[in-house]
C-alpha cells in the first residue's frame, strides 16, 4: 500500500528530503546524502522517539563502503600531492617541471575521486515511497540522472576535474607567450574552480534542503562539503593570483597562487579524511 507523503523539501525541481507516515504510525524520513553515503533512512515512533535505521541490504552497504574508501582515498592523496607540488614551487624545492609532474600526479587523483564520487551516486541505494526503505539495483558505470541534486553535483565535480586534466597537460608545454599561457593554461584553470565552486554550492543545497547554504555543525556530511568547499575558494583565489600580465610577463602573485593552492589542496584531503568516516 501507498504510503501518504506528508513533505516534499529541495530547491526548485529538486527534492532532497521526503517524508512518510507509515501505516502503523511511524514517520520515515528519506534525505538524499545520509540515504546513498550511509544506506539509512531516519524513523521516528509515534511517541516521538528517533532512530537511525539502515535499511540497505548487506550487499548494498559494502558497495557503498567500497566506493567511499575508494574516494576518500584518492582526495587524500590527490590532495596531498597539489600541495607537495605548490611547495616546490613556493620554496624552491625543484623546477617548474617536476612541480608540473607532482601536479599532474594529483590531477590523475582528482579524475579517480570525481568519477567515484559519480559512481556512489549512480550505484547508491534509492528509496522506495510505498515500502519506505531502500533497495539497492544494478551496478552502473555510467548514468544521465540531471534531475537528481546528487547527481548534478557529482557529475560537475567530475568534469571540473577533467577541466583540470586540460590545465595541467598545458602547463608542461615550453616557450609559451603571456596569452598563451592565460589562454592554454590559466583559463581551464578558472573553469576548473568556477566548475568546483558550483558543485560544492549544489552539495551545500542537497544537504539543506534550500538554495542557499545553512549551518549544520553536528552533521559529518555538512563539515564534508564545507572543508572542500573552502578548498575551492582558495583554488579560485590561488587561480586569478596565477593570471600572467602580458605587460611584464609574471604572474600577478606568485606567493598567494602558490599558498593558495596549498591550502586549498589540504583542505580537500582533509574532506577525505572526514568522508572517509561517513561510510555505513
Amino acid at each position: 500500500m501507498e504510503l501518504p507523503q506528508q513533505r516534499a523539501e529541495g530547491a526548485g525541481p529538486f527534492t532532497t528530503r521526503l517524508t512518510w507516515q507509515r501505516p502503523e504510525g511511524d514517520t520515515v524520513v528519506w534525505e538524499s546524502r545520509p540515504a546513498r553515503r550511509r544506506g539509512t533512512l531516519a524513523v521516528s515512533s509515534p511517541g516521538g522517539t528517533a532512530a537511525r535505521t539502515t535499511t540497505a541490504d548487506a550487499e548494498a552497504l559494502g558497495r557503498l563502503r567500497r566506493l567511499n574508501t575508494v574516494a576518500s582515498a584518492a582526495f587524500v592523496v590527490g590532495g596531498a600531492l597539489f600541495a607537495l607540488g605548490a611547495a616546490v614551487a613556493q620554496f624552491g624545492w625543484g623546477d617548474t617541471a617536476e612541480s608540473a609532474a607532482i601536479y599532474f600526479a594529483g590531477g590523475l587523483f582528482f579524475n579517480t575521486g570525481g568519477y567515484v564520487s559519480l559512481l556512489q551516486v549512480l550505484n547508491g541505494p534509492r528509496h522506495t515511497p510505498e515500502g519506505g526503505r531502500l533497495v539497492t539495483g544494478r551496478w552502473k558505470w555510467w548514468g544521465y540522472e540531471p534531475m537528481r541534486l546528487d547527481w548534478l553535483s557529482t557529475f560537475v565535480l567530475f568534469v571540473g576535474t577533467l577541466v583540470f586534466g586540460v590545465n595541467l597537460l598545458d602547463s608542461f608545454l615550453q616557450g609559451l607567450s603571456a596569452q598563451q599561457t592565460n589562454r592554454l593554461v590559466w583559463t581551464p584553470d578558472v573553469i576548473g574552480c568556477l566548475l568546483f565552486l558550483l558543485s560544492g554550492h549544489l552539495a551545500f543545497v542537497e544537504i539543506c534542503h534550500r538554495p542557499w547554504p545553512c549551518l549544520r555543525s553536528r552533521s559529518l556530511g555538512w563539515w564534508v562539503v564545507a572543508v572542500n568547499q573552502l578548498g575551492s575558494v582558495l583554488f579560485m583565489v590561488s587561480a586569478l593570483a596565477a593570471f600572467t600580465r602580458p605587460a611584464t610577463e609574471s604572474l600577478v602573485n606568485a606567493g598567494v597562487a602558490n599558498w593558495g593552492t596549498l591550502c586549498g589542496a589540504l583542505c580537500f584531503s582533509l574532506g577525505g579524511i572526514l568522508q572517509a568516516f561517513e561510510r555505513p
